[in-house]
């Protein structure tokens, strides 16, 4: 039986901390699997790709699922269903961190069915998987026969005070005031996943360079590695454009195309480029009859052809597709309270990019609940971003949010986070909706735009406004033009895709996607700073529309207000099996949630609810006084007197010759049960029970 042999890398990367990457074991038949470990976290990654390729096949059908397996934390679901099926939101998110720094490393050509499976086997608390993830599939990918044209490295950098910390610990994450996924190969990066708390351009520069170092030495490890262990490459599925056809498609297309690129309306110019690219298949392809260039070939020529024009127009005339100069913004349009019943709505649009934001407020059970390896919570802010196909002028697929759809709501909500007001301050659960109407470029930081708008429309009064632009770049060499406020043509063909949110003193996100290998922190700083024109541009723009959050928030709003209670006062709120607060909740309509340090919220549509509810809930907690007088509820009704309930469960005796001035004669016809009087407390005895008179308070009111 031959003898199963165990490969071993390992890469130090920070202070005591070791990356250890492991072959050869397990998964055997898949073209690459790794298993990477750091501290007690393990994750293992298989690559599996399809021999041949698709002949109309003109992308690559890359897929990756990254999977947090719960028994790696010694859990299992909290759900009814305890197997790990449809993949939460993080899950997603994590894909496509794997998916975007890898996609643009497969040699040119590479379009074979290709699938990633990546899955936390074992999770210590401490070092977080997603970045090993990254690494552990370029390492499978690199030591397998799938043409990589170099592996990368993946890394998060943290800021705790004024250190900045590669693959910082939960803990550490906590107090960092940085949260930045970084991957890149040895000389370039090459995505950038970032949340600040309002960090400069210059600070985010030294967070990215000092990830950078070692990102290189994960991938340099990992190159060696490949030339130790690595199979030979399968190129034989690559396919090139054919000289000749890309020639001819030059030839009959290159004035056509560079012609139809210049007409700023989005629609005419998609519409008059998909005719020109029919015009040229049929001019040189025909099903019919044999034809010495292939169907796909001609296509891929198209692209590379209009990429190839569009590019030199911008490097060269300065000028882009809508007419604009490198840095000039589209137009800006606002229109605030759109929707009348909403709590706080926006129309932004920014050229042919539109989005109508929408915010609502809600109490706590409103909060999206989520669990993770981590453990289980509650999400009081969160944005939801919808892309229906109209927006494009589509027929497509509409139904549950797609990847796309996930990582687009989830940066524009990170942007947004750290302006949102404490629970202290704000004790609302705040959900935003971004539905986008018209797209043509960076939708997503459109909807930060409109959202910030739509929360301060509904008087959240949130810490700081915040505007996001997306920037673009044509690299050729050593030329190259930044372009701020990209359309979508240049982003398709463009090199790069780098989204920016903040306000004119700091930054809040950023994220960033490079097709090519190149781009140097020089360029990074100059797309920065060119940005911060831009974002500062339309915040401008913004705040002349609605220059602060509004005072008094939308009559259809629920008002919420928080009492705090003791720990132990939180069993008496709800009492036995829930019943007191049920019957809180029935009396009154209001809705009561209440947290673990006894912060009590309750959330009404009506004063006169709220007051009610507020009086129980004080009730219940309160401390009846020796002295004081009480509206109470005559409970029953007994022949030496009445007993009165002063709160819900705390009730004492006014007796019969405590309930007048004069001597009642018939009890019964004097008082009647479920009446309201007001009573004094004479005495509470040492057994707790009261004392109390209706004598007394008329005393004192004649």
């Amino acid at each position: 039986m031959e003898m199963i042999e165990r490969k071993f890398k390992y890469v130090e990367i920070g202070e005591g901390k070791q990356l250890q990457f492991e072959t050869g074991k397990i998964a055997r038949q898949a073209n690459g699997a790794v298993l990477v470990r750091l501290g007690e976290t393990i994750v293992f990654t298989s690559v599996c790709a399809e021999k041949t390729t698709a002949e109309d096949t003109d992308f690559l059908p890359l897929r990756v699922d990254y999977t947090e397996k719960f028994s790696s934390a010694g859990k299992s679901l909290g759900g009814f269903i305890k197997r790990e099926g449809r993949p939460t939101e993080k899950q997603t998110l994590v894909s496509r961190l794997i998916d975007r720094p890898l996609r643009p490393m497969f040699e040119e050509g590479y379009y074979s069915e290709t699938q990633i499976l990546s899955y936390v086997w074992s999770y210590d608390g401490l070092n977080q998987p997603d970045p090993l993830a990254i690494c552990a599939a370029s390492a499978a990918l690199a030591i397998s026969d799938i043409p990589l044209s170099k592996p990368i490295g993946g890394v998060r950098v943290g800021l705790i005070g004024d250190q900045l910390v590669i693959n910082p610990t939960t803990d550490e994450m906590k107090k960092s005031s940085l949260d930045l996924m970084l991957a890149g190969t040895e000389e370039a990066i090459l995505m950038i996943e970032g949340y600040a708390d309002f960090l400069t351009e210059k600070q985010i520069l030294e967070a990215i360079s000092f990830g950078h170092k070692a990102i290189a030495k994960i991938a340099k490890a990992l190159k060696d590695w490949q030339q130790e262990i690595g199979k030979p490459k399968n190129r034989t599925a690559l396919r090139t454009i054919p000289e000749i056809t890309f020639n001819e498609v030059k030839r009959l297309a290159k004035d056509p195309i560079e012609e139809t690129l210049r007409i700023q309306n989005k629609q005419e110019r998609e519409e008059a480029l998909e005719a020109l690219k029919k015009h040229v298949l049929s001019t040189l392809f025909s099903k019919e009859e044999e034809s010495s260039h292939k169907e796909i070939d001609i296509k891929l020529a198209y692209k590379k052809v209009s990429s190839m024009i569009m590019r030199q127009m911008i490097l060269k005339e300065k000028i882009r597709s809508d007419g604009r100069s490198l840095t000039e913004i589209r137009p800006i349009d606002i229109e605030i309270g759109l929707l009348p019943r909403a709590h706080g709505s926006c129309l932004f649009t920014r050229g042919e990019t539109q989005t109508v934001a929408v915010c609502t407020l809600g109490g706590e059970s409103m909060g999206q609940r989520y669990e993770t390896l981590d453990g289980e919570g509650i999400q009081r802010f969160y944005l939801q971003y919808f892309f229906p196909p109209f927006s494009v002028g589509e027929v497509g697929r509409s139904g549950p949010a797609g990847r796309r759809e996930l990582g687009h709501g989830k940066l524009a909500e990170r942007a947004l986070t750290s302006s949102i007001p404490s629970l202290d301050n704000f004790p609302y659960t705040i959900r935003l909706e971004s539905n986008i109407t018209e797209s043509n470029g960076s939708s997503s930081m459109a909807s930060v735009c409109g959202g910030c708008l739509a929360l301060m429309e509904a008087g959240v009064p949130i810490k700081r406004p915040v505007s996001g632009i997306a920037m673009g770049l044509i690299l050729d060499g050593n030329d190259f033009a930044i372009l701020s406020d990209i359309l979508g043509v240049e982003d398709a063909l463009g090199d790069m895709d780098f989204k920016i949110a903040g306000d004119e003193k700091g930054i809040s996100t950023f994220q960033m996607d490079i097709k090519v290998e190149g781009i140097t922190l020089d360029i990074m700083e100059a797309a920065l700073n060119q940005a911060k024109e831009g974002r500062i541009h339309i915040l401008n723009k913004m705040l002349a529309t609605l220059p602060e959050s509004k005072k008094e928030m939308s009559i259809y709003a629920p008002r919420i207000e928080t009492i705090q209670v003791k720990a132990s006062q939180i069993g008496t709120i709800i009492g036995p099996g829930g019943k007191q607060i049920r019957s809180i909740i029935e009396e009154t309509g209001v809705q009561i949630d209440i947290n673990d340090s006894g912060l009590v919220s309750i959330a009404s549509p009506s004063p006169e609810a709220m007051k009610q509810a507020k009086l129980i809930i004080e009730g219940l907690i309160g401390e009846i006084e020796i002295g004081k007088i009480y509206r109470g509820k005559i409970s029953s009704v007994v022949q030496f007197g009445a007993f009165v309930e002063l709160f819900p469960g705390r009730e004492g005796l006014c007796h019969i010759s405590e309930l007048s001035k004069e001597r009642v004669q018939d009890i019964f016809s004097y008082i009647k049960e479920g009446e309201h009087i007001m009573v004094k407390v004479l005495d509470i005895n040492e057994r707790g029970q009261i004392k109390l008179s209706r004598k007394a308070t008329l005393a004192e009111s004649s």
